[in-house]
């Protein structure tokens, strides 16, 4: 990609697609082609091709996408396959029909199945059956893979797929019907402390592992692997790194100051066991995360509910 390259970032106002413009942006890139959901609606096939054709672009950063928690993935299934198949389906195929150079397809960790061995590997893909609450939303992603590698080997495009682990930061999404685990966090310790509330609740058991990668981290191995790879199949974007469910809400109630009581609600439920993403491949191509979990949390709390 040259400075003056055409790039266009789909989903450019979320918490991936701001992160990625950000990083591009302190770069020196600055000839962007953006697009919100109510002037170019993904999902409507002749739209995303009148909007190729018109605007031509050279780089395409995929990161739009219809997403949420584990309430939202298992609520709306069908909302959560259609939509995400249709947007990616029209982008990456008016992308080979337009020219694009490279395109960036963005997936999830969710991709991989519930009990594949840890840390997941990119080639346990396809290995097992996924987790049940999220599996619309896993299988839109693996065919949004698929669809990358059969234009690479159908026609020789530069299509590769990423896929970060649980991610946090600027923009992130705090409704607690829809939000994911630590927004949810962040906001149900804030408000608890807000309100002298006595004691807050946490969904399932505590003990699911997970892994979290500040958005910022994320956008710089984009931005350092749309310069770097071009290789069919998923390739992990992480730290390396995880910890419990409840380690992570002990966490968020320190930097928020919560002084009530953590409550298990183990009716709900947990989710896959851990899901920790192997970054061996990304970092023996010479990148690594470089925002500590804690330092994160607190510059994203501070931001969203201090305004410091």
């Amino acid at each position: 990609m040259q400075p003056n390259s055409k790039i266009y970032i789909a989903g450019h106002r979320g918490m991936v697609g701001s992160a990625i413009t950000r990083r591009l942006q302190q770069a020196g890139f600055t000839n962007f082609v953006t697009r919100t959901s109510d002037t170019l609606d993904l999902r409507d096939q002749a739209a995303v091709a009148a909007f190729f054709q018109e605007e031509k672009p050279d780089y395409v950063f995929l990161a739009a996408a219809k997403v949420g928690g584990i309430v939202a993935n298992n609520t709306y299934r069908a909302e959560f396959l259609y939509d995400n198949l249709m947007i990616q389906n029209n982008v990456i195929h008016h992308a080979h029909l337009n020219g694009v150079k490279k395109l960036m397809f963005l997936g999830s960790s969710c991709i991989y199945p519930k009990l594949a061995p840890q840390p997941l590997k990119e080639e346990y893909l396809l290995t097992g059956t996924l987790e049940p609450t999220n599996e619309p939303y896993a299988i839109a992603k693996i065919a949004g893979i698929k669809l990358c590698d059969a234009y690479r080997s159908q026609y020789g495009a530069q299509f590769i797929s990423v896929m970060p682990t649980n991610l946090y930061g600027p923009n992130d999404n705090y409704d607690l019907q829809n939000s994911h685990v630590l927004p949810a966090l962040l906001r149900k310790f804030h408000d608890a402390k807000a309100n002298k509330v006595e004691e807050v609740v946490i969904w399932g058991t505590g003990t699911p592992l997970r892994e979290f990668l500040h958005a910022d981290d994320m956008a710089d191995a984009c931005f350092f692997l749309m310069q770097n790879y071009d290789e069919p199949g998923p390739i992990n974007i992480g730290v390396g790194e995880d910890l419990s469910i409840a380690d992570l809400a002990r966490l968020v109630q320190k930097i928020v100051g919560y002084e009530g009581k953590l409550v298990f609600d183990t009716t709900k439920p947990d989710g896959t066991p851990r899901k920790l993403m192997d970054v061996s491949r990304l970092h023996s191509l010479g990148w690594k995360a470089a925002i500590p979990l804690e330092q994160g949390i607190r510059q994203v709390y501070e931001e969203k509910f201090l305004q410091v």
